[in-house]
């Protein structure tokens, strides 16, 4: 069987929290809307909803799953002072970006 193999489909890296500066919780998805809706409705992560992370406060778009997958692991890898600064330069309020996103 020849031919080519079809590009994976993109995804999105995110970040939550409970508050300003508070816990938070970097995850991946195929789809951010549905997993930011499942995570403020008490699915998903049990440390999201333990935590009560319910604030979407970064996200950022990938073309190809595998690389979303790739950043969410070196961001999960960051200590927290670096995760905080990604935040403050790009939501410097902590709004919550869900409304954006729907």
């Amino acid at each position: 069987m020849g031919g080519t193999v079809p590009p994976m489909q993109g995804g999105w890296v995110y970040i939550m929290s409970n508050q300003p500066n508070g816990t938070l919780y970097v995850g991946v998805t195929a789809d951010l809307g549905r997993r930011v809706h499942e995570h403020l409705n008490g699915g998903g992560s049990v440390f999201v909803k333990r935590y009560r992370l319910h604030r979407l406060v970064w996200f950022e778009r990938h073309e190809d799953i595998l690389a979303a997958i790739q950043r969410e692991k070196r961001l999960k890898d960051w200590n927290r002072a670096w995760k905080v600064r990604l935040i403050h330069r790009d939501n410097p309020g902590w709004r919550d970006l869900y409304p954006e996103i729907i």
